[in-house]
């Protein structure tokens, strides 16, 4: 009997012996079957990753709405919030007050001119009759001055000649004076028209800044995305600039990872990738390389070795192609853990676990 039991043993063994062998076996060779596979690819782990935007106010104000919540997809161009408007309507009223004022002001002093203008004319017809009359009486004097050689003509009448020439030139100096003020009225006037033009034009611009402050009360989505999260809630005083919510642009995702200096340093711009990700390993992510970083994220504290070198590690980005996001783009989000794999040679094959990604 125990010679039996002792056999059993024995058998039960070996048995344990050449299955444990044999495992053995296949996970070697398995390992090796992997490594030749993955030969000239590297791989990292790293999150999934997308551009924050934050939306903003550009003006102070008081928060009236948002229209989305934390979660929601947002098309571009979409109204995401609207700031209280009040005191912009108010402004605009009063700037259209003015505006109208400044348009009266043209019309007065352009009637303003044009009264310069008459006056003008008017001073212009005295000088002619004045000069007319100077004209007149110097030609009265000369004829007295000619008649008084013979005795003709008194002294008395003589100076009476002498005095119309006098006051004639005199009213026609004063006649000439008058033409030139309203010419310099003129002027004057025509620089008030230019004025009042240039506050139509000020006031103008004043309501067309309140209307793109106006538009820009209503904040929109600038692209595509999902709301990660609200800064601000109705009823709250934003500062201008200050931030009322984020998004994440679906349409730019990408995967950051690290890799070692020698690996990172063979990874080419624009390579090929994949991704698989923790929560979907049957699905493969194409994606291309997009960064790798110039500076060593993880640094020994000093660098002397070879060996040394070789532990730096430089951060990468694997970006997925737009055209992919945009058919899966209601399943796109981020923080998702997974690991990236990167031709490090060109001419390198994918595994038959990586050879068949999704396609756009």
């Amino acid at each position: 009997m125990e010679l039996v039991l002792s056999r059993k043993l024995t058998l039960g063994l070996a048995i344990i012996a050449a299955a444990g062998f044999a495992y053995f076996a296949w996970r070697y060779y398995d390992m090796r079957l992997s490594a030749a596979a993955m030969l000239g690819i590297a791989s990292g782990n790293g999150r999934i990753e997308a551009v924050e935007i934050d939306i903003a106010a550009r003006t102070a104000g008081r928060l009236s709405d948002v229209t989305v919540r934390e979660g929601d997809f947002v098309r571009a161009g979409q109204i995401v919030a609207r700031m209280d408007i009040e005191q912009l309507n108010t402004q605009k009223r009063e700037a259209e007050a003015q505006l109208s004022r400044a348009k009266i002001g043209i019309d007065t002093a352009r009637s303003v001119v044009a009264q310069r203008k008459a006056e003008k004319d008017a001073a212009a017809a005295t000088v002619s009759q004045n000069a007319v009359l100077l004209q007149s009486a110097q030609r009265r004097l000369a004829r007295s001055l000619q008649l008084s050689k013979s005795g003709t003509v008194s002294d008395q009448a003589l100076d009476d000649d002498r005095a119309r020439v006098d006051g004639a030139a005199a009213t026609f100096s004063a006649a000439q004076a008058n033409l030139a003020a309203t010419e310099a009225a003129i002027g004057a006037a025509t620089a008030q028209v230019i004025d009042a033009e240039a506050s139509v034009e000020a006031m103008q611009a004043t309501v067309a800044r309140i209307d793109a402050d106006l538009r820009d009360s209503e904040l929109k989505a600038p692209r595509d995305g999902r709301v990660q999260y609200l800064v601000a809630q109705p009823g709250e005083v934003v500062a201008a600039g200050g931030r009322v919510l984020n998004i994440l642009d679906v349409g730019d995702v990408y995967m950051t990872f690290f890799l070692p200096t020698e690996e990172a340093g063979r990874t080419p711009i624009g390579g090929e990738a994949r991704i698989v990700l923790d929560a979907a390993p049957q699905y493969v992510i194409p994606a291309r390389i997009s960064f790798v970083s110039d500076v060593a994220q993880f640094t020994p504290k000093t660098v002397e070795t070879e060996e040394e070198r070789q532990k730096l590690m430089f951060r990468l980005r694997a970006r997925v192609s737009p055209e992919l996001l945009q058919k899966y783009i209601a399943q796109v989000k981020t923080g998702l853990p997974g690991r990236t794999y990167v031709k490090l040679d060109p001419a390198a094959e994918w595994p038959a676990s990586l050879s068949q990604p999704i396609t756009p």
